[in-house]
């Protein structure tokens, strides 16, 4: 997928673990892992927006678009 989660310079910025976050925003840390990792397909506007409350950001500094071979053919 050609959608990059950043996660790891946010997280270390605000000296946060990826574990507090996850209490923070109300997922299960497992659930933020998958996102982090860039395995999760899809992710609610509502834990989005929890997360770029708790770090102090905003939507694009945590998603990039990346082109490469794995978007080809995708819809």
């Amino acid at each position: 997928m050609p959608i990059r989660i950043d996660l790891d310079a946010l997280l270390a910025g605000k000296r946060m673990t990826q574990a507090e976050l996850a209490q923070r925003v109300g997922i299960t840390a497992p659930n933020l892992n998958v996102l982090k990792t860039g395995k999760a397909k899809a992710i609610r506007f509502s834990t989005l927006s929890a997360i770029c409350r708790e770090l102090g950001c905003q939507p694009g500094d945590i998603l990039r678009w990346e082109a490469g071979a794995d978007d080809e053919g995708e819809d």
